[in-house]
């Protein structure tokens, strides 16, 4: 893209760079480019020994794309704490040599854009920026800030905030499709991410990537940009639909949708939402733009009251982890697609079994002891499903009240979960973990005695981070057969892509080929 790119209606990727050498800042910006960036933010105040003169025209001759030059003084949060001419200095010169954009500070802006303007017909435009510490100002503050950030004459307008709640982030959706200039606006942290994800959807100017190998909380990488998201195919008429739960770092959901709803041509983006509060999420939320939505640890039960109407076989479950928004009034209808996905995966497992001993029109769950470990959400759904097929259902639960709660549901037994150190299944029962134990970065735990493992005839883990748990590891070193969770997290996922995309009873075989090559971690 040349100089007039954020200017020219259109998102561009962006890589901050952060090098401590002017050399170590050339080979960035040059992988910058090879990794798909558009344009790079080059940090001036991170730079060790920095010389203006020298330093300015060497990043400056050899970059390979637009460069935005950043020269932070640490009261807006940079690192910069020298002498301020010397600073404003430093990016008059960058203008002058013909960078492509220069980052000021709203505090220093209307004297500095004016003169740049005047004085160096260079092509080079003037970011005009603000960062914001602590809580979130009201829209009316927010409106004043952005009105005199546009009263500088600045170019482009640069608004950053720390986000402390997902709902914060609204404002800057609002600013970024209403700002009378082009704008950048985002959040930073884990809570912030989706504010970066859909800048292009909103028409913001810069979404920024963060290179390889230098993770940045809150920021996506180049790769996933590029990749699973694929921002550049991103516009105003682009649905959104995410995965609420916290934590959500672990998700392989946006790896597995975007490439799927690409696949099929729908025009939709999955990202990862972390929710601290449902009742603030769901009531600032309320656009048809957010269509849709997976719901994860620990939300599962908790969702179904906000949901206008839920699914009979999510009802009997008590959970819910799909829900979508009906386009003609907006209600949000809750689904449970965890049931079928995770019984499936295990009735598959046992199929050569079942055909060993004969066709039969009865599952080789029938009959069988079904000890369920977590009566949350996703324990529901197992519990629910293997009684549907009609064995005998155990119950184990750090909440015993929760275990009885839904051991009435299932016609089956409940313990508390300290007991199943000492429980002696049958042989031959079906094992399945429906808690997060086991989970990255705690994998070395298991939920039962590891001596017990032998007489499980099939141990199934609902976690999938890491893909072979330990769980699984020293159930299939007992001799027993083991289904990973992502077995159940792949057929779950096509059950919520055809209520995603409005495509529920077309065959989903091709959707499933398509789900098995992507999901490849």
């Amino acid at each position: 893209m040349g100089r007039a790119g954020i200017l020219a209606n259109s998102t561009m990727v962006c890589a901050p760079l952060m090098a401590r050498s002017v050399e170590q800042m050339v080979i960035d910006m040059q992988s910058a480019e090879a990794q798909g960036a558009d344009a790079v933010e080059v940090r001036l105040d991170y730079i060790n020994s920095f010389q203006p003169s020298q330093d300015l025209e060497t990043i400056i001759r050899n970059k390979p794309l637009p460069v935005i030059i950043v020269y932070r003084p640490r009261w807006e949060g940079g690192q910069y704490e020298g002498d301020e001419h010397t600073r404003l200095e430093a990016l008059r010169l960058a203008h002058e040599l013909g960078a492509d954009y220069i980052d000021v500070e709203l505090k220093v802006a209307s004297d500095l854009v004016r003169e740049v303007k005047n004085k160096h017909q260079t092509g080079g435009k003037v970011i005009v920026s603000s960062y914001l510490s602590g809580a979130t100002p009201s829209k009316e503050d927010l409106s004043h800030l952005v009105a005199s950030m546009q009263a500088t004459k600045a170019d482009i307008i640069k608004v950053v905030s720390n986000a402390n709640d997902i709902t914060e982030l609204d404002w800057i959706f609002h600013l970024l499709s209403h700002s009378e200039v082009p704008a950048v606006a985002y959040s930073l942290g884990e809570r912030g991410l989706i504010s970066q994800l859909l800048c292009p959807k909103f028409g913001g100017a810069l979404v920024y990537g963060a290179m390889e190998g230098n993770s940045i909380p809150g920021l996506p990488t180049l790769d996933s940009l590029r990749e699973a998201y694929k921002v550049e195919n991103i516009n105003s008429d682009t649905k959104v639909f995410g995965l609420v739960s916290k934590p959500v770092s672990h998700s392989k959901g946006p790896i597995l949708h975007n490439p799927a709803f690409r696949h099929a041509n729908f025009n939709g983006i999955y990202v990862p939402m972390f929710v601290d509060d449902l009742k603030e999420f769901f009531e600032v939320y309320t656009s048809p733009d957010f269509a849709g939505y997976s719901v994860g640890f620990p939300y599962k039960e908790a969702v179904v009251q906000f949901c206008d109407e839920v699914h009979p076989l999510a009802k009997s479950i008590g959970a819910v982890n799909t829900i979508i928004r009906k386009p003609s009034d907006g209600k949000l209808i809750g689904y449970n697609t965890d049931c079928e996905g995770s019984i499936a995966s295990i009735e598959d497992a046992l199929e050569d079994q079942r055909y060993m001993n004969g066709a039969s029109l009865n599952s080789p769950l029938a009959g069988k002891q079904f000890v369920v470990v977590g009566a949350g959400g996703a324990g529901r759904a197992i519990a629910v499903g293997a009684k549907s097929r009609g064995a005998r259902v155990i119950i184990f639960d750090i909440d015993l009240e929760r275990a009885k709660s839904l051991a009435q549901v299932v016609s089956g037994e409940a313990q508390h979960f300290d007991s199943l150190a000492h429980f002696q299944p049958e042989k031959g029962a079906i094992l399945a973990n429906a808690t997060p134990i086991g989970m990255h970065p705690s994998t070395d735990r298991i939920p039962v005695a590891e001596a017990t493992l032998g007489n499980y005839q099939l141990v199934f883990d609902a976690v999938y981070t890491p893909r072979k748990t330990r769980l699984l590891e020293d159930a299939d070193a007992a001799g027993a057969i083991t289904v990973s969770g992502v077995e159940m997290f792949l057929k779950q996922a096509i059950g919520q892509f055809s209520l995603f995309t409005g495509t529920e009873g077309c065959s989903y075989i091709p959707v499933r080929q398509v789900l098995i090559m992507i999901l490849d971690f």
